[in-house]
């Protein structure tokens, strides 16, 4: 099950938690797995972790918002490998805050990794897919996008405007795949909140307001219906379910990971 023995992988901003979770989590599964992130160091230690439990990775350092540094990416994938058959547009940022305190600033930076960054992925993604042997297995497009893609909430109104993008975005272009023809297909993943470095810098953040830890803890676990806040496995491995065939007839759809936040 959720086996993608023989596939190639693009797995950006793969040295955080849910990244780097998927890149393994991948390459288990029989994929090889080209994890791009700008932090090098931990990167380079994501792929030898992987290479020595026998998987196959290689690292590449990349600006998800620089249309060349996705053009060398997606050309390795072709010239050393010789296809590429998954894309993960993990890569993103959280910004909190109020709208008054909005800066043009922060719009564009946020912008710019969450939607520019799965636009070019996707982009030139869509140009190497379609060139894949007509038989074989439908490639995969992952983007991930957020239950704040689903619902609102105060404090990162530009946050999940971004996130709502992301979502919408992955359907129109499960739709211009299928009338293409191209055998692609996109779906989301809509994680609620998961024990990484950004959660916890959300905490940071509401422990800078006063918040007292215990209380965060407990708004950030009970906030779930299940009681526990999501660990980067948790996604990862509904990503690598939609990277394979047992989700062959799945496109344009939201996988929802949130331990039942949004089924209140």
């Amino acid at each position: 099950m959720n086996r993608v023995d023989g596939r190639v992988a693009i797995v950006t901003g793969a040295a955080g938690g849910i990244g780097s979770a998927t890149a393994r989590l991948l390459a288990q599964a029989g994929a090889t797995v080209i994890a791009t992130d700008l932090r090098e160091d931990d990167g380079q230690a994501l792929v030898a972790e992987i290479d020595a439990a026998g998987g196959t990775a290689v690292y590449r350092q990349h600006d998800v918002t620089l249309e060349a540094d996705w053009q060398a990416v997606v050309a390795e994938a072709l010239s050393q490998h010789g296809r590429l058959d998954i894309l993960v547009n993990n890569a993103g940022l959280y910004r909190h805050g109020r709208i008054e305190d909005t800066t043009v600033d922060q719009i564009a930076t946020l912008f710019d990794v969450n939607l520019k960054g799965v636009v070019l992925g996707t982009k030139h993604a869509f140009l190497a897919m379609k060139q894949r042997p007509s038989g074989a297995a439908s490639a995969s497009i992952i983007n991930l996008s957020s239950i704040a893609g689903l619902i609102g909430s105060a404090n990162s109104a530009l946050y999940g405007m971004s996130k709502g993008g992301v979502r919408l975005y992955t359907k129109a272009s499960a739709i211009e795949a299928a009338q293409l023809g191209y055998n692609i297909r996109c779906n989301s993943v809509h994680p609620g909140i998961v024990d990484t470095d950004m959660a916890r810098g959300v905490a940071s953040s509401m422990r800078e307001r006063g918040v007292p830890q215990a209380d965060i803890d407990q708004v950030m676990a009970s906030s779930h219906p299940l009681g526990r806040m999501a660990q980067a496995i948790d996604i990862a491995r509904g990503i690598v379910f939609l990277a394979s065939d047992d989700s062959s007839f799945m496109t344009g759809s939201e996988l929802v990971i949130d331990g039942g936040w949004t089924a209140r």
